[in-house]
């Protein structure tokens, strides 16, 4: 079990590490030195805000209590705990790996956002019940990799080069994840909940930095700094997008949040645009089937900020893409797994339920809201225990959140404030109530991604991956891991089909195409933590 280090040890470690550095990588260790931290003033960060998108933080009150966060690793290849807390993911992956100039830093993709049934959400069967979107995963996502001095390994990283790769001695250049989340409809509102609407999805970028040095030394006060800005139809955030200055406004969607159909088909392009005075990563999403489109830029301009490893105040920047090629040796150093052109699926945080219990108030600052700790109902097979020592939050159907939102669509819980996950795993996700069909019945359809490209070149090789949260699995000998986790009945996987006359990738329990083995197409336990399939080709239909 690791135990994160104090802020205040962090510059001797990271001497130490720089010392060390410059033997393998010469004249590295004057660079790093000058740049991890480059603004010793800066912005300092208000009481509330996303310091830790763990909501961790011991000097300030998280925002939104249950985000979406990356998965860091720990030390020797273990599981990450944030202040004496484990906080592991699942996120099922399909990697795409290419070693054109420009595959690394500009990157597209077409889909179709899935649709649910007709009928509500039930909590009957288990295995066999109608089943929503937003109860199998809360946000499926998109990555790319940016350079970051002040995130994990806390050194130099030069944009779009593949010289900040990992390679022998060398941890890698400070790096962040870059995450283009989506959030489906059915709970809304997304300050507290799920998503931003009862009957659209809609979508982040989201930036994580890990300030922790490659050693496992960590600042416990900012240890996972997060960036968040809704992709918005005039690119301005809803409010301050930075991990200092947070505040409820960044978290709610405005009348420019783009807001997006079930079924419509979108054009999602992430690349290292042209700006004044530089350049910064910039997603843009444009919706085929309405002819609306939004985007953000990760800029100085609209408030994005790099976070001080020492003293977690902010400075302006611009987030630039890392790498230039997407070969696999190009990776974020930190992140369980070997992210970095992934399509992504976050799951195991919904539990359908009956009746909910254990009633408690969420407040900050003039918006309080009222949610519960504990699910009863046959999905609830196991009572709460140390490591997931509560569901919450939980919410009634028909919560209206004190009239801001529709009401809800289920009596559920969104397992993500005190356990970060369903860690005995017995909730919606581990059930077979994935979909199976293009068109929805009793379960919803699949999101329908075609084959990404970067400049019209589709990537030729691919990775199954997947970071089980098992709190007692040691990725190196494999003891205690295993997948579908203990406790799940199912597991979903990746299918590649023919649909529309063009290929696809679908993910759920898709029989209709090549399904590389089902939940065998994760592989075993790798060297980057979690389970690792093999570097495959990426085939055709």
């Amino acid at each position: 079990m690791w135990t994160l280090g104090r802020a205040h040890r962090l510059p001797a470690f990271s001497l130490l590490i720089v010392g060390a550095l410059s033997l393998a990588v010469p004249g590295l260790a004057t660079t790093a030195a000058a740049t991890a931290h480059p603004h010793p003033a800066g912005v300092r960060p208000n009481a509330v805000g996303e310091l830790d998108c763990n909501g961790l933080s011991p000097i300030q009150r998280p925002v939104k209590p249950n985000l979406v966060c990356a998965d860091p690793r720990g030390p020797y290849g273990g599981r990450f705990y944030d202040n004496g807390h484990y906080i592991g993911h699942d996120e099922p992956s399909v990697r795409f790996i290419s070693s054109r100039p420009g595959s690394g830093s500009n990157v597209a993709i077409t889909e179709s956002l899935p649709r649910d049934p007709t009928a509500l959400p039930t909590a009957h069967t288990p295995g066999h019940d109608v089943t929503h979107w937003f109860e199998l995963t809360n946000a499926p996502w998109l990555s790319i990799a940016v350079c970051d001095a002040n995130s994990s390994p806390l050194l130099p990283c030069q944009p779009r080069s593949d010289s900040n790769a990992p390679r022998g001695r060398y941890p890698g250049g400070g790096s962040g994840l870059v995450e283009l989340q989506f959030y489906p409809p059915g709970m809304a509102p997304y300050a507290d909940n799920i998503g931003c609407d009862q009957t659209r999805w809609c979508s982040a970028l989201n930036i994580d930095s890990l300030e922790c040095q490659s050693n496992g030394s960590c600042n416990n006060n900012c240890p996972l700094a997060l960036n968040f800005g809704f992709i918005q139809t005039n690119g301005v955030p809803t409010g301050p997008p930075n991990p200092q200055k947070s505040d409820l406004a960044t978290f709610t969607p405005n009348a420019h949040t783009l807001l997006m159909n079930p079924g419509d088909k979108i054009t999602v392009h992430m690349w290292d645009a042209k700006i004044p005075g530089g350049h910064a990563l910039e997603a843009r999403e444009t919706d085929l089937t309405t002819g609306r489109s939004g985007f953000m830029i990760a800029s100085a301009r609209n408030r994005f900020m790099s976070t001080n490893p020492f003293t977690c105040n902010g400075t302006p920047f611009n987030f630039q893409p890392e790498y230039s090629t997407a070969r696999a040796r190009n990776i974020v150093p930190w992140n369980i797994g070997s992210h970095m052109i992934d399509s992504a699926y976050e799951i195991g945080h919904w539990e359908a339920c009956t009746s909910v219990t254990g009633r408690a108030t969420f407040t900050d600052g003039s918006f309080k809201d009222t949610y519960y700790k504990h699910c009863q109902g046959p999905y609830e097979t196991a009572p709460d225990r140390s490591f997931e020592p509560s569901d919450a939050l939980c919410y009634k159907k028909g919560d209206t959140h004190g009239g801001i939102a529709a009401p809800n669509l289920a009596t559920g819980c969104n397992v993500l404030f005190t356990a970060v996950g369903d860690l005995d795993f017995d909730g919606s996700p581990y059930w077979a109530d994935w979909p199976r069909s293009v068109q929805p019945g009793s379960f919803p359809s699949p999101l329908l991604q075609q084959q990404p490209t970067s400049a019209g070149h589709r990537y030729p090789q691919i990775q199954f991956m997947t970071n089980v949260p098992e709190s007692g699995c040691h990725p190196f000998t494999g003891k205690g891991c295993a997948v579908p986790p203990k406790g799940a009945h199912f597991y979903p996987y990746f299918t590649l089909a023919k649909g529309g006359g063009t290929c696809v990738w679908e993910f759920g329990n898709m029989p209709n195409g090549n399904t590389f083995g089902g939940d065998k197409q994760y592989g075993g336990p790798g060297n980057h933590g979690g389970f690792t399939g093999p570097g495959r080709r990426n085939p055709s239909c």
